[in-house]
Order: structure tokens, then sequence, then C-alpha cells
């Protein structure tokens, strides 16, 4: 008996010092955003706008990047919303700091600037 607490008093030590992964990225509430938007729900564009240029913000807060996709989803509702500026600005970003990127965000620039 006094082996079985003795296993189970290393376990719960061994359990204890466990720390959550450190991430690259700051996700902040991207998941939530993106299914928001996906889902056509009650949320307007501006609303889903001002999420994602809070977490671009508290990203910087917390010294570390934005996922991949923030900018580019970002450069995407400022299209829908009539702000192109904003919404090449946001692309070119996403370009800069994901340059595996590319050649999708230029296909994207190219097809909402056609439509602007």
């Amino acid at each position: 008996m006094k082996h079985y607490l003795a296993i189970a008093a290393v376990a719960m030590l061994l359990t204890g010092c466990v720390t959550a992964p450190q991430t690259i990225y700051y996700n902040g509430g991207y998941s939530s955003a993106v299914y928001q938007y996906l889902k056509n729900d009650e949320m307007s564009i501006e609303e889903q706008i001002g999420i994602l240029e809070t977490i671009i913000e508290q990203a910087a807060n917390e010294g570390k990047p934005v996922l991949p996709g923030v900018h580019a989803h970002l450069g995407l509702l400022y299209f829908d919303s009539g702000n192109p500026g904003l919404g090449t600005n946001h692309f070119e970003t996403e370009k800069q700091l994901f340059p595996e990127s590319v050649s999708y965000i230029d296909f994207l620039l190219k097809n909402n600037q056609q439509g602007s």
C-alpha cells in the first residue's frame, strides 16, 4: 500500500510542475472571430474589424506576432467595408510578415482591386 502512495505522490508532484507550452504567435480570440465571419452571424463588419484590430493591438502588447492570416482577414474586411486603402495596407503587412503568402495575397489584391 505504501508503494502505491509513493507512486501517487510522485505522479502528483510531476503533474504539478507541468506548464502550458508557450506559443510563437498571439491568438487572442481569432478562432472565434473567424467562426463568426464564416457563420455570417449577427456581427457587423465593423464589429469584426474591431475584434481583429484588438487582437493585433494585444499581440503587440504581448510582444508576439499575430497568427498568419490575421492581417489578410482584416484586409478582406476592410475591402468589404468599402475601405480599399486599409485593405491594401493589411494585405501588404501580411506579405511582409509571412513571405510565403505573397502569391495568395497578390491574388486577393488583384481580385479585390478589380471589384472596387
